[in-house]
């Protein structure tokens, strides 16, 4: 089964909603699929978490497949410290994860993003 993360802009009435929604879904029914969100108050937040520089990190990791930091940084042509940096928000945001040995990798087949105003 793919496993897509969601990537919103929504505010606390937002997150309410869907809160309130599973329950209601939850109770007396089974369980619904786990659903992953990753949600922003505002796009001035997106963005700075998902600069275009991160973004691409993104795609050339997940074009390879697992790599040290080190090589991600040699193929992204980028300085070691600066992708280190990037490297550890995105795990923090849950885009990335570190493996057992220590390689970094795409968690997700699908990142999808859903904008509200």
């Amino acid at each position: 089964m793919p496993k897509t993360l969601y990537v919103r802009v929504s505010g606390q009435d937002d997150a309410l909603d869907r809160f309130e929604a599973a329950w209601h879904l939850a109770s007396g029914r089974p369980p619904p699929v786990p659903l992953a969100v990753l949600s922003f108050a505002d796009l001035p937040l997106l963005m700075k978490n998902l600069t275009p520089a991160r973004w691409d990190l993104l795609k050339q990791l997940n074009a390879t497949g697992p790599l040290t930091i080190f090589a991600l940084a040699k193929l992204l042509e980028r300085d070691y410290k600066n992708v280190h940096g990037d490297v550890a928000r995105l795990i923090e945001l849950n885009l990335i994860e570190r493996t057992e040995s220590s390689l970094v990798r795409v968690g997700w087949d699908a990142v999808r993003a859903e904008l509200r105003l």
